[in-house]
């Protein structure tokens, strides 16, 4: 029987932590880990870096870029791990033409606590009060069938140890046949 694998969408607006979540998550399910910022084409970052926000435009290709990393680990049966903002409906839509199967957990929190992180942040390019409004504006949190919502006000490993009982619990469910 071949192994399970996933591939798993951590999501939610700039400074919830989908980079710090997604290297634990990855490290405990033993699956790859991407940051899907390091795939941004050198436009979008200097943008971001100029304080100007993302638009859907300049969103569509880096996001095809991660539907494509998707589509690889699941034609070679490995788990991956990519975080990406993933703001809007139709940019998961997108992400799923790499794996219809895509598990996401989104990191939920409030513009406070938000702001706090990234006004502690080094060296990244997202910045500005206003990208940080944008991406609020913009997001269209997933429904509850789609994802697992976990508060970022919960420690890293809680929040990891939520999403992989989930993830069990759904494995576990799925696989039960019943019986006659």
């Amino acid at each position: 029987m071949d192994a399970v694998s996933h591939r798993i969408l951590v999501m939610g607006v700039s400074g919830c932590g989908k980079s710090h979540i997604g290297q634990q998550l990855a490290a405990a399910l033993n699956a790859k880990f991407i940051d899907g910022d390091d795939y941004h084409p050198p436009a979008n970052v200097a943008k971001m870096a100029s304080g100007t926000p993302l638009d859907d435009d300049d969103r569509q290709g880096w996001l095809e870029t991660l539907a494509e990393l998707f589509a690889d680990h699941r034609q070679q049966n490995v788990s991956v791990v990519i975080a990406c903002s993933g703001l809007k409906h139709r940019y998961r839509d997108c992400l799923r033409q790499g794996d219809s199967a895509l598990r996401i957990l989104y990191l939920e929190g409030d513009q406070t606590l938000l702001r706090e992180r990234l006004e502690t942040r080094e060296g990244h390019f997202f910045k500005g009060e206003n990208m940080l409004a944008s991406q609020l504006a913009d997001l269209e949190p997933p429904g509850e069938s789609e994802a697992v919502t976990v508060s970022i006000a919960l420690s890293p490993p809680e929040i990891v140890s939520r999403f992989t009982s989930a993830l069990s619990a759904t494995l576990n469910h799925s696989s039960r046949t019943p019986s006659l």
